[in-house]
């Protein structure tokens, strides 16, 4: 069952359906936004998106609002608040990645202007090719992260079901999945 069939399926889901319709699939213009998105499906990884969803307001407040120079700038007294901060995941793994991939973006700045701008300098790209340069450059990314992040920014089509009547408010903000 696609997300789309599921949102239709249950409409009065409080957390699934508020995603659908207004943040998946949707472009993001702000690194800032990006990289939280990108946090989120690291820290996705081997959970449910249920769990994420419940918990993102909690990441937004414990990673200083996705700030990247604030999160690059991190120390190990961060890295001990977050490993303690049971408003979001607590995983070691998790929580360095965020912090290096944040330092990762701001060197990006320096070549592309910002994390948009890389993006932008890359798509289109199939979806092999995105994962292997997220590899390459960022930590804990691997393939169905590196997709759902992409697809959840509008940076890969399929976020929706072509019936779905969100993919029309989405298309007329023209993501770059549609260019």
């Amino acid at each position: 069952m696609s997300y789309c069939t599921y949102c239709r399926d249950n409409p009065d889901d409080p957390w699934h359906v508020p995603y659908h319709d207004t943040q998946y699939g949707f472009p993001l213009e702000s690194d800032n936004e990006l990289f939280g998105r990108l946090l989120l499906e690291i820290n996705q990884a081997g959970l449910s998106w249920l769990t994420i969803l419940k918990k993102a307001e909690g990441f937004r407040k414990a990673y200083s609002e996705f700030s990247i120079e604030a999160v690059a700038a991190y120390g190990e007294a961060d890295r001990a608040r977050l490993l303690a901060d049971p408003g979001i995941i607590r995983n070691r793994l998790k929580v360095n990645a965020a912090i290096e991939n944040a330092q990762k973006l701001l060197a990006l700045r320096q070549s592309h202007g910002s994390f948009h701008g890389w993006l932008a300098a890359h798509h289109p790209l199939t979806r092999d090719e995105w994962t292997k340069l997220f590899k390459k450059t960022f930590r804990f990314t691997g393939g169905e992260i590196v997709n759902e992040f992409l697809m959840s920014t509008g940076w890969l089509p399929g976020a929706h079901d072509e019936d779905c009547a969100i993919l029309v408010k989405i298309q007329a903000r023209r993501p770059p999945a549609s260019r």
